[in-house]
């Protein structure tokens, strides 16, 4: 029977356990006072990351938990697997609500119930593949920059002791519009940072995170499908377990402005075609290299009738901001890598120029207030506030691909 946390720790992360344990145990006492009887808000929380946070916070007992997502259904699945598994503690004021973090009726239980001691923010457009046009692009600012100014401005009524929200590697150096915004994020956040604590953490890939490529590699063996993927992407890899556990530790001991890396070395990278190879061998296939999508959809007919070669396209990447590999921190960014085992922390950054900022929104505002305004524009925007931000356009998007 197939194993899929079994799968990642021998084909993806090549780790028995967790690579954040050891920080975890050494880090018990101080944890366990960051969390026991608090009050926490999660947003964002059905998701991979979010769910895997409570998860990890969940052992050290805190006194309320609150979860927001937009995702009903999956608000109702966090619960279903709270609740059935053994041992695990769930304080008796947990509740989930369906709702929009930037809504009125967010404000309104926020301020009922008078705040909250933690705040962890992992609501956010997360995939590369969200920039299609300027409608896409308009949607992803709003989530990852502009709403996180209004919620900021909402916690600054009741400061939190702790106020962490989740960025990626690939705000470093960003090629691409989700990667620069979740830097101009880590602005926003940080010049916040004078009225109450706050923290963030930059990380590698999620092996099989709810809409990531990897899952939709399993979706596609349950409809048999055939499988695409480019060859010359590498990507780091954490397992979902992993996710929760550096959002912990960043957020609960790291300090004021200060953004948590994984220690990765390059040679840890893989790539999404040998996990695919590795994937359909442990399910039992043996694989047939396509030269094209049509040649895999053609060939994928056999499986319906019970055939074990398993047709696959694996193909040069040819989409709009791609990186070919990923990177955590910049030449100009400085990094203590003798804190914890596991982990780096980037530390001295300084409170951003909140001016700087706002004529940053104003602009973003006003272009996207215009029916005219394009991608490039708003590119063009981006870039003169991030110099290192060189996006990679290539005119197509992955959902023109297979």
């Amino acid at each position: 029977m197939f194993n899929l946390d079994e799968f990642i720790s021998k084909y993806v992360t090549k780790r028995q356990e967790s690579m954040f344990w050891t920080d975890i145990v050494r880090n018990q006492k101080n944890l366990s006072k960051k969390i026991q009887d608090k009050t926490i808000l999660i947003i964002g929380g059905a998701g991979s990351i979010g769910s895997s946070f409570i998860q990890a916070i969940l052992p050290f007992r805190p006194k309320a938990l609150v979860v927001v997502d937009i995702n009903e259904n999956a608000l109702a699945e966090l619960t279903r697997n709270l609740r059935n598994t053994r041992g695990i503690y769930i304080p008796d004021d947990y509740i989930t609500y369906p709702m929009d973090y930037a809504t009125p009726v967010f404000k309104k239980m926020f301020i009922n119930r008078g705040g909250f001691d933690v705040v962890a923010n992992f609501s956010a457009h997360k995939h590369v593949r969200t920039e299609k046009d300027i409608y896409s692009v308009e949607a992803l600012i709003q989530n990852n920059v502009l709403h996180t100014k209004e919620l900021l401005e909402l916690l600054t009524q009741y400061p939190p002791e702790e106020y962490f929200c989740v960025s990626t590697d690939k705000a470093a150096n960003p090629v691409n519009i989700m990667g620069a915004s979740k830097r101009v994020m880590e602005d926003v956040i940080f010049s916040y940072s004078d009225k109450f604590p706050v923290k963030t953490a930059r990380f590698a890939n999620v092996a099989f995170s709810n809409g990531s490529l990897l899952a939709g590699f399993l979706d596609r063996i349950a409809r048999c499908q055939p499988i695409s993927a480019p060859l010359d992407v590498r990507r780091y890899f954490v397992s979902p377990k992993e996710s929760g556990q550096i959002c912990l530790l960043a957020c609960m001991i790291g300090g004021n402005r200060e953004i948590f890396i994984p220690k990765l070395k390059e040679t840890q990278m893989m790539t999404f075609d040998s996990i695919a190879v590795s994937l359909l061998k442990t399910y039992g296939y043996d694989v047939f290299l396509c030269g094209s999508d049509e040649e895999a959809l053609n060939k994928a007919e056999d499986l319906v009738n019970g055939s074990k070669v398993y047709p696959v396209h694996f193909s040069v990447s040819d989409t709009s901001g791609e990186k070919a590999y990923e990177e955590f921190y910049t030449d100009s960014e400085l990094v203590d890598m003798t804190r914890f085992d596991s982990l780096g922390v980037i530390v001295g950054k300084e409170i951003p120029d909140r001016k700087k900022i706002d004529l940053l929104f104003n602009n973003l505002l006003s272009a996207f207030e215009k029916n005219s305004t394009t991608k490039k524009e708003i590119v063009k925007i981006l870039s003169g506030y991030l110099p290192d931000f060189e996006h990679i356009e290539k005119e197509k998007s992955l959902d023109r691909k297979m």
